[in-house]
């Protein structure tokens, strides 16, 4: 499976003893599997639903970390950037990103994916909750001279605080677009906005709604981990708990090793 990737992290760098612990976690199991692991966090939340939500630990202080991580275990990293002075501030300084990602919110926002592809990273754009599977064609046409674009999907809106997976949907881009999808099983689970501060959401379901995309021929996931999500700055009820991480792995691992050579993917 050497195609695979998993990108997994906490919704926000918290400190780097945590980072750390999740990161040597998540590439021991993604390891066992033959799976490549990039390691994911924010350094800044700018889409909280409050004014007095966390938002995080900031670029500079998440950056130091990044490269400590990075150092420890030979691993690519990922991180969103909001605004086109970030992604400046990121390849200006230097700062240990290998995949830049662009916030669902933002996945329209022209000079933002303009600068992204112009920066030799591999650029994953969240596709919007607001957004139909045949609107990709939009956004990827402002991907011209980018070194790798993935699509992520991460449910669509369907009424209020409500999201759906669209697993037709997923088909539709995988026949249309020639990108990688990236399923972000632990978004796709959220109630956004439907629990005051944070957002609201049940990760009993992300395990299934994984191993599902796994079966349509989906190789790359998106998994948002916490050792102590029900205390976590933001996004706690989606995302998996740590010690979880592995159980979910090994399911998605074996069927898509099952479906390996599978003459329908």
């Amino acid at each position: 499976m050497k195609k695979m990737k998993i990108i997994a992290g906490p919704c926000q760098h918290e400190s780097l003893e945590q980072s750390l612990e999740i990161a040597t976690e998540c590439k021991r199991v993604c390891d066992s599997h033959g799976i490549q692991y990039i390691f994911k966090a924010s350094y800044d939340k700018a889409n909280r639903t409050h004014n007095n939500g966390k938002r995080g630990a900031g670029m500079h202080t998440t950056m130091e970390a990044f490269a400590e991580i990075q150092q420890s275990l030979n691993i690519k990293m990922l991180t969103d950037a909001h605004s086109v002075a970030e992604i400046d501030d990121i390849v200006g300084m230097g700062y240990p990103v290998d995949v830049l990602q662009i916030p669902a919110f933002l996945c329209r926002q022209t000079d933002l994916i303009h600068a992204a592809c112009k920066t030799n990273k591999i650029v994953n754009i969240k596709k919007g909750q607001f957004l139909a599977p045949w609107d990709v064609g939009g956004i990827l046409s402002k991907t011209k001279g980018a070194k790798e674009i993935w699509l992520t999907e991460r449910g669509t809106s369907f009424g209020y605080n409500r999201l759906v997976v669209d697993y037709t949907g997923m088909q539709y881009i995988r026949k249309h677009y020639p990108v990688p999808i990236v399923f972000d099983a632990t978004h796709s689970v959220q109630q956004p906005g439907g629990n005051g501060e944070s957002s609201g959401g049940n990760r009993d379901y992300v395990t299934g709604l994984a191993c599902a995309a796994a079966g349509m021929g989906i190789t790359h996931f998106f998994l948002e981990v916490h050792a102590d999500p029900d205390n976590a700055p933001s996004d706690g009820p989606n995302m998996l708990k740590l010690k979880d991480f592995e159980s979910t792995v090994k399911r998605i691992a074996l069927i898509s090793k099952t479906l390996e050579n599978a003459w329908w993917i």
